[in-house]
């Protein structure tokens, strides 16, 4: 059975930025899925703009029709912190022959030691970490002998192994932030083009970051 992507954010909103990621991530490393996993309480960022269940509908209308496209909301169901490692360990439980693969933004992977629990990651799953031009990958400190140890350029690593490699896979760039997205609709623009239609439906319906016209 082919691995599972998993991807997680906060996705306040979701926009093409993720999805472009998530697709070629299921297209090039052959995923089985691609599972969407909208954090529910964030530990490390604090409060959010809109809703665990506004953002939940984000994600659930933006992934709807995609094939390989899954959206799980196991972190909304579970009380407190939404720590990563905890997730994990549930799908490995619940997913125990199948290999896993935590998708990160290189930024994301760079702040991994800041991470709750972060050194028993690689004992349940693989890191795919999506390389964008401008970041690169550290070669000293923790991350950097990370690397060296567990690295592999061989995507089949990532399907005769169910966990423990660390995977660096450029994907395109797209200029496309969720804090502008917010900022835009705030100040009264219209965030039309940046998300499919259906995600902005559920910002205009909800007013989650403010008044946004339907009628433009």
């Amino acid at each position: 059975m082919r691995p599972i992507g998993v991807f997680g954010g906060t996705f306040d909103p979701v926009h093409y930025g993720h999805l472009r990621t998530a697709f070629e991530m299921l297209q090039a490393l052959k995923f089985g899925e691609v599972r969407f996993v909208p954090c529910g309480d964030p530990p490390h960022r604090g409060e959010t703009w809109a809703s665990a269940r506004e953002r939940f509908e984000m994600v659930r209308v933006a992934a709807e029709g995609q094939g390989g496209f899954v959206v799980d909301d196991r972190e909304l169901r579970r009380d407190g912190p939404s720590y990563t490692v905890d997730t994990l360990v549930e799908l490995r439980k619940e997913f125990s022959d199948r290999s896993l693969g935590l998708i990160l933004g290189m930024d994301a992977f760079l702040g991994l030691p800041r991470w709750h629990r972060w050194e028993e990651i690689l004992g349940v799953a693989h890191i795919v970490v999506a390389h964008r031009p401008g970041w690169r990958a550290p070669d000293m400190g923790p991350l950097g002998e990370l690397l060296n140890e567990f690295g592999t350029h061989r995507v089949q690593d990532l399907h005769d192994e169910t966990h423990g490699r660390i995977h660096i896979h450029a994907v395109t760039q797209l200029e496309i932030s969720s804090t502008e997205i917010r900022e835009l609709v705030e100040a009264g623009r219209d965030p039309r083009f940046l998300m499919p239609d259906a995600v902005r439906d559920v910002i205009a319906r909800t007013s989650c970051y403010g008044k946004l016209d339907d009628r433009l």
